[in-house]
């Protein structure tokens, strides 16, 4: 399942929606005159989805620089902040080009196992030779002090609906979807600000049928019938339309630990040709790593991610009812 969202993102920055030119300016800026910045490092921040790392990503390619992009939440302490980020500020570029080191979800950091990995950050951004970036939610926590001191701070809201539907149209011109706009529109308002839940979504309901109707919409988002596991499953394995598949967990009163259980105890026995099975397991993947991150930092909203890959990713992988 090869992501829209990605297949999609912007790869420079007249491409970036919904951000004001004067925002963007303010990050080319901060970029290409580095060494004339009284403030080392800038944090983009805002709710999931509204396209921080793709900002950096696109200005990145648009620049030609190369892109040192670190997880901060594999790196929460010290010592391990010290050799990841530190060996990327000290190491000429490739090609002797410039580089932005951007530190996706740096509030990972400031969990309840940070032990010295602020101060650590605090202490980097001080001798790095280029730009640092960092995207986080919410850094407005306390222990993120120094760090908002010694940065500019850009903020990211949530993106209209209506930049949100012109961006879901321009994909289905490209993908050749029929779609009906009052159904696009739903579609956009549904995904409340998170321009990467719509395109999901879009990807979800049309990618096999290249039609949105507004009753497919109806279909995943109005259901109220309570349904079992069985239920649920019966749906994913045995359906191959996506207005089906999509809802399944939306009425199974199950923890959805559970359900990965169930699912990776019978996807063996339902899907027996290798290539689905190997690109169901790939969204398994994918679907335990944004489950990992709601756990640590407490991002519901990646919750929608994880249901679509155990439900549209799984149920899509096979090739046959």
């Amino acid at each position: 399942m090869d992501l829209w969202a990605l297949k999609y993102a912007p790869s420079k920055s007249s491409e970036i929606k919904g951000r004001g030119e004067n925002t963007l300016n303010i990050l080319i800026d901060f970029v290409k005159n580095y060494k004339k910045q009284k403030k080392k490092a800038m944090i983009l921040y805002g709710p999931a989805g509204t396209g921080k790392t793709s900002s950096v990503v696109a200005i990145a390619k648009e620049l030609d620089l190369e892109l040192i992009e670190i997880n901060a939440s594999d790196q929460r302490n010290k010592d391990q902040i010290t050799s990841r980020i530190g060996s990327a500020i000290n190491q000429m570029s490739l090609f002797s080009k410039g580089k932005i080191i951007l530190i996706d979800e740096v509030d990972g950091v400031a969990g309840n196992s940070d032990r010295g990995g602020i101060s650590a950050l605090s202490a980097v951004i001080k001798k790095s030779s280029f730009p640092i970036i960092m995207t986080a939610n919410d850094p407005f926590h306390k222990k993120f002090s120094s760090l908002r001191k010694s940065s500019q701070m850009i903020e990211f809201s949530t993106l209209p609906y209506t930049v949100i539907k012109s961006i879901l149209m321009e994909i289905c011109k490209k993908e050749e979807i029929e779609y009906d706009e009052t159904a696009l529109t739903m579609l956009a308002r549904y995904a409340n600000g998170d321009l990467r839940a719509g395109i999901t979504d879009l990807q979800a309901l049309c990618e096999s049928t290249k039609k949105l109707e507004k009753k497919d919409l109806e279909d995943v988002f109005d259901r109220e019938k309570t349904e079992t596991m069985i239920d649920a499953l019966m749906r994913i394995f045995k359906s191959t339309k996506a207005s089906v598949i999509l809802p399944a967990l939306d009425n199974v009163d199950e923890d959805m630990d559970q359900f990965f259980f169930w699912i990776d105890e019978n996807l063996p026995k339902e899907y027996t040709k290798i290539k689905d099975l190997a690109a169901a397991y790939d969204n398994i993947s994918l679907a335990d790593v944004f489950k990992g991150r709601i756990r640590k930092w407490q991002y519901w909203r990646y919750l929608v991610y994880v249901k679509l890959l155990l439900t549209a990713g799984v149920g899509l992988a096979k090739e046959e009812k």
